[in-house]
Parts: C-alpha cells; structure tokens; sequence
C-alpha cells in the first residue's frame, strides 16, 4: 500500500511489516486486472509455501515416532509429538487464509492509522505541534529490531540438534526457517500495537496542553474553542477505540494459534527434556531450555506491549478529572468533560483474539500458570508410569 510522506509513523513501520507479511494490502488505485494478477502471485506462493509445510511436518512427524521405537517410549509422548508436529501445518495455513481474505481489512487498518496521524497532526498545530520525544524509529528497532535478531538468531540455533537425530540437515534447515517466520507473527503484532500506543501518546499530549490552556482562562471565546478541541480529542480517542477493535479482528486467528503453538511445544520440550534425563550424552538439555524461554518471552513481550498501550488509554480519565477540578465553571466544558468521561467509562481498550481471550499481562500471567499446572501433571503422570515399570520388572 502506497503511503504519503508526511504518516512518518506508517512510513517508518512499513519495512517491518513488509518483512513480517509479504501480502500486505493492495493500493486501491491499481488497475483491477492487475490486482488480479497480485491476487494470483500471491495464491500461488502460498501454495507453495504451504506445501513445504506440509512436507516439513509430516518428515517431523515420521522423525518423533522412529525416535519413540529407538527409545521404546509410551504412546503419550508418540500423540503430543505427533500433534506438535502437526501444528505446523495448522498455523501456517491459518496465517495464510488470515492474510488472504482479510487483506481489505488490513488495508483498512493501514488507511485508518494514516487518517489519524494527520489529524491528531493537524490538531496539535494549535498548541505549538507534539512535544519533542525519543525517536520513533529508534524505538521501533530496539523493541522490534532486537527482537527480530534474537528470534532469528537464537531459535535456529537451540532447536537444531534438539529436533533429533532421524532428520536430515536439510530438513532441520527448512523446518527452523517454518518456526521462525511463525514467531514473527508476535512481532508483527508488536509493530502495531506500538503504532497504536504512538498515537495514544500524541493524544494525551495534546489533551495536557488542554489542561494547560484551560486553567484560569476567562475569555469566553477562548473557551469554546478549547472545548471544540477538547471535542475534537474525544472524536479522535473513539477512532483508536475502532481501530484496536479492528486490530483484534484482524490478528484474532493467528495470535490464538501462535499461543497454542507455543504452549504445546513447550509441554512438548519439557517431555522430551525429562525423557533424556535417562539418556547418556544428552546434548540438547540446555537447548531445550532456551527454546522454551525463548518462546514464552515471545508470548510476554506481546503482552507487555498490549498492556502498555492499554496502561496509556486508562490514563486519560485521570487527566479529564483534573481539568474538571481545576478550570473554571462554564457549562459547555463541564457538559463536554462529563460526556468525555463517560465515553472513556464504556469505550474500554482490549487486545482481544475475537473475545477469545485478552492479550495482557494479567492473561500471560495465567498462561505461565496453567502451563505449571500440567508441567506438573505431566511430570507426575511419567514419574508414575517409570515407578509401575520397576515395579513390574522386580516382580518378574
């Protein structure tokens, strides 16, 4: 999608984005039958991407079950082997079919977050433009670009010899590529929701040079204008509100099976890990470790981000309160602060995977729980079946 110069934001987040997703939108001024011919390249290349996939997993899978004969291991760890495995597939074509039929949707949100830089651009001009901050670029390649290197550079890394000996380095090779592009499905989220908590900061800026104006100002002429700017902010809040719902819409299906994805092959690590605690010359146990850590921190850093955001959204009633406190008595901005309030009272901001769930730090907390939880169950359940094995081997 085509972007003017002066979305600074959107022109400095595209290169990311265009990493993460190779099929972004389409400019809506591109002849149709060309569009055509964009729809046709990309349907092709997912194809074939998918039918990698495919191939990769099912290798993964004929792998883990000749790994569950050489070891002579139950039938539990043959299914979750067997359905982590298939995972793969799964996520991919869901971020496929996602980016296929929900591109409109994504070009949508692109247009939506170019409208609201400039008119929150253009609103700010009365109070002297935005504050001078740290720059956006900067802190785009720190959260994002450092994430980006670690994921490709530590993740190949652990998972390569942990993925057994019964793949070939090709195999290996292809199947690190599959996981690290899953993985960047969070960051490319991540990149969002920083767009979003931006233009959050740009709001609540403007609405402190409000609060600033409207103490002890008497003119009356100064004071409708500031609550037709005060107006103004409000109309712009409810836009974001919007645009994080469409946000939600859009990522619902891929961050639900990127937390899936992740949880299971955690469980599934942690499996293997305790089984070749009883195998001589283990060379993966600490590997396996930094898989798991690597991708739960994957997990909380987008929780992190989204609770930010949502941290700078809930700001903005204790400054509404303090204007009412301290500005002088006039009607209209007492009647435009309590319909402020009031918005921000039932307009509450939620990262949410189509209601599934929230995307927050209060919801990563309970994901680490309830993966404790059947840590511990499964641990139990192998430590019990190990103890009827002896017991059953000393009574024969």
């Amino acid at each position: 999608m085509a972007v003017r110069r002066k979305n600074r934001l959107l022109a400095t987040a595209l290169p990311y984005l265009q990493v993460f997703s190779v099929f972004v939108s389409f400019e809506r001024t591109l002849d149709q039958r060309f569009r055509k011919y964009l729809m046709s390249a990309y349907v092709a290349y997912a194809i074939a991407i998918l039918l990698v996939v495919f191939y990769e997993s099912y290798e993964n899978i004929l792998s883990i079950n000749l790994e569950v004969v050489e070891y002579n291991l139950e039938d539990f760890t043959k299914v979750m082997g067997n359905i982590q495995k298939a995972l793969l597939s799964v996520v991919a074509l869901c971020n496929h079919l996602n980016m296929l039929f929900n591109y409109r949707r994504l070009g949508g949100i692109y247009e939506e977050i170019a409208n609201l830089e400039t008119e929150i651009e253009d609103a700010s001009q009365y109070f002297g433009g935005q504050k001078h901050r740290t720059s956006f670029r900067m802190r785009l390649n720190i959260k994002i670009g450092l994430g980006l290197v670690v994921i490709m550079v530590v993740l190949p890394r652990c998972t390569y010899e942990s993925m057994g000996p019964f793949l070939t380095s090709t195999n290996k090779t292809v199947t690190e590529f599959i996981l690290v592009m899953q993985q960047f499905k969070a960051l490319e989220y991540c990149v969002f929701v920083m767009l979003v908590h931006e233009l959050l900061l740009l709001l609540r800026h403007t609405l402190q040079q409000l609060q600033l104006e409207l103490v002890d100002c008497q003119d009356r002429d100064m004071l409708q204008a500031l609550c037709v700017a005060l107006k103004r902010n409000q109309r712009l809040v409810g836009q974001i509100w919007r645009l994080v719902n469409e946000l939600g819409s859009y990522f619902s299906l891929p961050m639900i099976m990127l937390f899936l994805y992740n949880c299971v092959t955690i469980l599934h690590m942690i499996n293997w890990a305790y089984i070749n605690t009883f195998i001589e010359n283990d060379c993966c146990e600490f590997e396996r470790f930094w898989v798991c850590l690597l991708l739960l921190l994957n997990l909380l850093y987008t929780c992190y981000l989204s609770q930010r955001c949502t941290d700078t959204y809930n700001s903005f009633p204790r400054i509404l309160h303090q204007i009412r406190c301290n500005s002088i008595n006039f009607s209209t901005l007492t009647m435009g602060l309590k319909e402020y309030l009031l918005q921000m009272q039932h307009l509450k901001i939620f990262f949410s995977c189509g209601g599934f769930f929230n995307i927050n730090l209060k919801y990563c907390g309970g994901v680490v729980i309830t993966l404790m939880g059947y840590i511990i169950i499964l641990l139990q359940f192998k430590m019990q079946a190990i103890a009827q094995k002896k017991y059953s081997a000393a009574l024969s």
